[in-house]
């Protein structure tokens, strides 16, 4: 007489394996707690420390003062690289990011063999580090017209471009293909239902990729030094000159041995980091003012 498979299975074995699951899914949890907890401690104890230390030079006249002539001298500011770092990072926002979400938008809604190219132009990019983009500025431009704050922006356009790509294509392959199929059946182009649709609702992930980019570029100094080359003295508004930006200031005053000049860097970086802070809750605030507006 035949053996029912159900009868072979050994009693309680079904609810052993439910068991052993259990186990595996408890402790993988609190790896991963114990994991996230870490990461979390050593973002704080950075965040802690460089506060502790910022704070000790940072002032009102910090901000709104440029450094003393001698690095050695205590008091001054890094006013020059604040004004210097919004401006170069911001003509680097304005190159990279219609290029960025447009290179997405041929990845993600036409594809073929450009959508190919670009999806390995952006691996490439990707993948070089930020010294090698500032000299390739340098060669094209800086050797020809000068080191200036254009060349900065160029330099931190072609690092911002691979990661607003990226974004911005995940953003829009979240975006339901019932939307699209929707707008088609109604008669609509595709590039018609691409910037009445797709973008719209792709918007506040978009923006946070975006500001992603925006709190790298802001940190970068490679490139600057090819590019920017800075101005510690003088405030310089125009891009057309040499440009000071914090990241810059940073590098130069933590690098001397005098302590005057560091605690300016310490200062410098707190300020940094505010800004990026600003930047993303901004950034945040616009992309959930956007939803709510669309729903």
């Amino acid at each position: 007489m035949a053996t029912s498979p159900l009868r072979s299975l050994q009693p309680g074995s079904e609810d052993r394996g439910i068991a052993r699951r259990r186990v595996t899914n408890r402790a993988m949890t609190v790896l991963l707690a114990v994991v996230m907890a870490i990461t979390l401690a050593v973002l704080a104890w950075v965040l802690i420390y460089v506060a502790d230390q910022g704070l000790k030079a940072l002032s009102p006249q910090f901000l709104t003062q440029t450094p003393p002539g001698n690095p050695a001298l205590t008091g001054g500011g890094f006013a020059n690289g604040i004004v210097g770092s919004l401006i170069i990072v911001g003509i680097a926002t304005v190159i990279s990011v219609p290029i960025g979400i447009a290179a997405a938008v041929a990845l993600v809604e036409y594809g073929g063999r450009f959508a190919d190219t670009v999806s390995f132009a952006t691996d490439v990019l990707v993948g070089i580090p930020s010294i090698v983009t500032g000299a390739f500025i340098y060669a094209i431009w800086v050797t020809r017209f000068g080191y200036s704050g254009l060349a900065g922006s160029f330099a931190l356009a072609l690092v911002m471009l691979p990661l607003v790509i990226r974004a911005s294509a995940e953003m829009l392959r979240l975006v339901p293909d019932v939307l699209r199929e929707a707008s088609a059946a109604l008669g609509v182009t595709r590039a018609r239902t691409t910037l009445s649709v797709v973008l719209p609702s792709a918007t506040a992930g978009i923006t946070t990729g975006v500001m992603l980019a925006v709190a790298r570029a802001m940190g970068e100094t490679a490139p600057l030094l090819l590019t920017a080359l800075g101005d510690d003295e003088f405030m310089q508004t125009h891009p057309t000159a040499p440009m000071s930006t914090l990241s810059l200031q940073i590098f130069d005053n933590a690098v001397t041995g005098f302590k005057a000049s560091q605690g300016r860097a310490w200062a410098g970086a707190l300020t940094l980091i505010l800004i990026v802070l600003i930047l993303t809750i901004a950034a945040r605030i616009i992309g959930r003012r956007v939803s709510s507006a669309r729903s």
